[in-house]
């Protein structure tokens, strides 16, 4: 029954998520609040049900939902769509959900074109990550990746900004990016992002640790996975001491946030799907 109940919960997920989608595409260019409205609204109805399928995975494993592909995909969806929520309500920004929306519905897909329904069934939980250490580790990774993704879809909307000839001078910008805000505020938005997920980044690693310690019997050993964690590190910390050192602002720091992000997305696909190692488990 509540196997039952996590699909239908799942497949509502992937339902809102390609609507909302196709909404925000369609709001973005024509301009329809009722529309735009719509799209939210579905958005969060993805998220209730995200929730509530992590929630029946866990009750009906016993674990936090750790153990496979798809429960990690699960949880960074969920993450994402958390975070961007957050900030579609506080600033107001609902123009960022036509160029995050796309990436947990990519996600899904993903899911649904790789992953047979025995390979989502719950497992039994592997020794090695019978550990709180690895469900504080996934939660930090969860909201940090959200939060990338969300920086990502701004840097995307500043540089398609900056393509338009907008450099903060035009009254009236034309098509589509005359629904983004100010060169300006998309960067100092993109800028507070970093700040809130690079920290979480930093637990995600460090948690990380003390459970490979735990688990393996050190805390480091250049696993690919860990070295693809640290290049992701580096990146975002290169984009904060750039900014605040040197003033690195605009189009450079746009680039940085998407690059950023192409390489978060290659810390989780092609570490856990190409790359042997002691993360392989995750598949």
């Amino acid at each position: 029954m509540l196997e039952s109940l996590e699909t239908a919960m799942f497949y509502i997920v992937v339902m809102a998520c390609t609507l909302c989608t196709l909404l925000y595409w369609i709001w973005i260019g024509s301009k329809k609040e009722i529309v735009g409205r719509f799209a939210t609204y579905l958005t969060v109805v993805a998220l209730i049900a995200n929730i509530t399928a992590i929630i029946l995975r866990m009750i009906t494993s016993g674990h936090a939902p750790l153990s496979n592909g798809y429960e990690f995909l699960l949880t960074f969806v969920g993450g994402i769509l958390a975070v961007y929520l957050f900030a579609e309500f506080r600033y107001k920004l609902r123009s960022l959900g036509a160029f995050v929306m796309p990436i947990p519905f990519l996600l899904l897909m993903f899911i649904i074109m790789t992953m047979g329904p025995e390979e989502r069934i719950a497992q039994a939980i592997p020794p090695a990550l019978k550990s709180q250490w690895l469900t504080f580790h996934v939660l930090t990774a969860m909201f940090a990746y959200g939060a990338f993704a969300v920086s990502f879809g701004l840097g995307i909307m500043y540089l398609l900004k900056l393509s338009k000839g907008d450099n903060g001078n035009k009254s009236n910008p034309q098509g589509i990016v005359s629904r983004f805000p100010s060169l300006e505020v998309l960067d100092e938005l993109s800028y507070k992002v970093v700040g809130f997920a690079f920290p979480l980044l930093t637990l995600c690693i460090i948690t990380g640790a003390i459970w490979a310690d735990y688990a393996w019997g050190t805390y480091w050993s250049w696993d690919p996975k860990e070295t693809w964690s640290l290049i992701t590190w580096i990146i975002y910390a290169g984009f904060l001491h750039a900014r605040l050192m040197y003033g690195w602002k605009g189009k450079r720091a746009a680039w940085m946030a998407v690059f950023g992000f192409l390489a978060v997305l290659f810390t989780f696909f092609g570490v856990n799907y190409l790359l042997p190692g002691l993360h392989s488990y995750a598949q």
